[in-house]
């Protein structure tokens, strides 16, 4: 009978919300601290494993990578960059901005001598230049914008860097980004952005994100509404091709040669694309006389992703399919958005119940005593057949969790804290 006693008392003690505040919060650093330690800002002969601090160090004739992916440019990074910033300024915490700031500093420091060895190349032979050729010199994405992954979640990142490290050339960056998501990239007729693969103007659920947050900050940094419009735009687009309204989900593309969807409802598509619509929100005035309709969507996609979170907290690879395997990167982006709405009033409430859960699930079984996450499929393109997304493996840590991790955990922290008392 004691013991009986004993163990209710500590279930109660342990489901206060001040001891589950710091489990998370420790899980929360656990996660963050692990980056920032295996974070190095040199490089590494892909033959010789000579490293090199700078890129002016590097021979001509070496071939080199970044040490460190989480060093590198592409649009993960730009994700765990803003996340990073969001923890430094939940937690009071500035080592935690330091990484993105670092992070950012050691790409401008280095990747003009890459650049100007990528550009010699490709004047000796121009053919040669293909993508695979090109990801040879380091930050090539960062210097060939070929599509909205190379500068879409990156340059929403420096934008936010850029708010208190005034640099020239990232501003020139950032207008370069700029000039390129608004009058370079492929859109159809209508102005929704796309790409020219796998098939001329296909349209990606992903590029939402890779446009939206970029969009917003530059409406937020320039002051032109023309951004929120053009933001606006793609989200009411978008949803006009890829929305299902029967599944009530976002198909993963759309194929503008023969106006055909394709054959997936992809978890991760659909987290960026709700996470697109949270990044809007939080910087489109309260008056702007399209912000309902934007607050509208973003709830009738909650509710429709409320039906397929599975019995154990976690959303699925393809999201209509149980057998497929939980994944956690669009847990994540589930997660922080409904949380993020729920925080923000955006939602009812009632709605909590579903981050909650999903938050108790990544943290408990997805995050290794190490700090590693699990189960993030990897990059990931369009494919015409269902097989394709059942058997894309997860990687070991894959950075396209990471940072909506974080925000997940803020944003549920947040809430804990508020209705600590109800």
């Amino acid at each position: 009978m004691l013991f009986t006693c004993l163990f209710i008392l500590l279930l109660h003690v342990t489901a206060q919300p001040g001891a589950d505040s710091v489990r998370d919060e420790e899980v929360l650093r656990r996660v963050a601290d692990k980056i920032i330690r295996e974070t190095i800002y040199e490089f590494e002969g892909t033959h010789n494993k000579q490293t090199y601090t700078s890129a002016k160090d590097v021979p001509d004739t070496a071939t080199v990578r970044i040490k460190s992916g989480y060093a590198g440019w592409g649009y993960p990074n730009g994700v765990l960059n803003m996340a990073m910033l969001n923890l430094s300024a939940f937690l009071s915490d500035t080592k935690y901005a330091d990484h993105p700031k670092k992070q950012l500093a050691f790409v401008f420091d280095n990747y003009k001598v890459f650049e100007q060895r990528y550009t010699k190349a490709a004047s000796a032979n121009p053919a040669a230049m293909t993508v695979q050729a090109t990801r040879r010199f380091p930050f090539s994405s960062h210097f060939v914008m070929r599509e909205l992954d190379d500068c879409g979640a990156m340059g929403a990142s420096l934008l936010d860097v850029y708010q208190t490290v005034k640099r020239d050339d990232y501003l020139a960056y950032i207008n370069k980004a700029a000039n390129h998501i608004t009058t370079i990239q492929d859109r159809f007729e209508d102005g929704t952005l796309s790409r020219k693969v796998p098939h001329q103007l296909t349209l990606w659920a992903d590029d939402l994100y890779m446009s939206v947050p970029f969009l917003t900050r530059m409406a937020r940094l320039t002051g032109d509404q023309k951004y929120f419009d053009d933001a606006i735009k793609q989200v009411l687009n978008f949803t006009k091709y890829l929305w299902d309204p029967n599944k009530q989900l976002y198909y993963h593309c759309y194929f503008n040669d023969v106006k055909q969807n394709g054959v997936a409802y992809w978890g991760r598509c659909n987290g960026w694309i709700m996470v697109a619509q949270v990044h809007l929100l939080n910087l489109l005035p309260q008056n702007h006389p399209q912000r309902k309709a934007i607050l509208a969507n973003l709830e009738r996609q909650i509710i429709g992703i409320a039906k397929y979170q599975g019995p154990n907290g976690l959303w699925y690879q393809l999201l209509d399919k149980s057998d497929s395997y939980p994944e956690s990167s669009c847990t994540a982006m589930f997660t922080y958005s409904i949380a993020r709405a729920v925080n923000q009033g955006w939602i009812d409430r009632r709605y909590a119940s579903i981050a909650t859960r999903g938050w108790n699930a990544l943290k408990t079984k997805e995050i290794t005593p190490e700090g590693y996450m699990k189960d993030v499929c990897v990059g990931t393109g369009i494919s015409s057949d269902l097989v394709f997304y059942y058997t894309r493996p997860v990687g070991k840590n894959d950075p396209h969790g990471l940072g909506a991790f974080l925000d997940a955990g803020i944003e549920v922290m947040k809430y804990k804290k508020a209705n600590a008392q109800r």
